[in-house]
């Protein structure tokens, strides 16, 4: 399985164990996905796939509801997503993905969380270029359907990476192929299961356990911020020492 699979599932794994926190940031990117482009999935293909998302990390159906009648009130909260780079103790490159209603209030908390772990709040840019901006989605072929043609044209759509295993597809690619293979899939008629953008270090550092201990502070902290979506790093995960 390729490099961009295994950074998600070590991700993924992470994720299961804070559940409640997953489905806080997941409904405040369906609330972002109305207000950009209204409430009705069928028209607004970004609502569409994070529905799947949502249901594919077993969100339940009530909380997605609510997510999207929360977009469509009047005094619904006005988010911006904004991206925050920065070093972390040990040289360690941190990429904060946020959706904030107040920039101000959140590059205050993640400069404080940076501050008081070690780290340094860096500009736009400054780590950005130590990462790949890919996408990764996760499909149901219909039955019969030729897979060795199927990668062929994937590979025309841009995607790097296909990986098939008990009646379903992953695949990578870089990001601005996001929209085109989400197309692919629903023209097909095969059945999406998730589609998401992730940032994968093209570098990574390994860390003694103490020194890890210590980049995990911070990313502990920043991911229990309400404001921060996804946390970035180049530490190396532990299986890669």
């Amino acid at each position: 399985m390729g490099r961009a699979f295994e950074y998600r599932k070590a991700r993924k794994m992470k994720r299961w164990g804070h559940m409640a926190r997953v489905f806080t940031k997941i409904g405040k990117e369906i609330e972002i996905a109305v207000k950009a482009g209204g409430s009705d999935p069928s028209s607004n293909t970004r609502l569409r796939i994070l529905i799947q998302n949502a249901k594919a990390e077993n969100m339940p159906k009530e909380n997605i509801e609510r997510a999207i009648k929360r977009a469509t009130d009047k005094d619904a909260a006005d988010y911006k997503e904004m991206i925050y780079e920065g070093y972390g103790p040990h040289g360690v490159a941190f990429l904060v993905e946020t959706a904030t209603d107040n920039t101000n209030r959140t590059v205050a908390s993640v400069r404080m969380y940076f501050n008081k772990c070690g780290g340094t709040l860096g500009n736009s840019g400054s780590v950005a270029f130590m990462f790949e901006h890919k996408c990764i989605f996760k499909f149901k072929p219909t039955e019969g359907a030729d897979l060795e043609e199927m990668e062929l044209e994937m590979i025309d759509l841009g995607v790097d990476e296909f990986y098939a295993e008990e009646g379903e597809v992953t695949v990578s690619a870089p990001y601005e192929s996001f929209g085109a293979i989400q197309k692919w899939i629903e023209d097909m008629g095969f059945e999406l299961i998730s589609g998401e953008g992730v940032r994968i270090p093209t570098d990574t550092k390994e860390l003694s356990g103490e020194e890890r201990e210590a980049v995990e502070k911070l990313q502990e902290k920043l991911e229990e911020d309400d404001d921060v979506v996804n946390v970035y790093t180049t530490m190396a995960e532990a299986d890669e020492e």
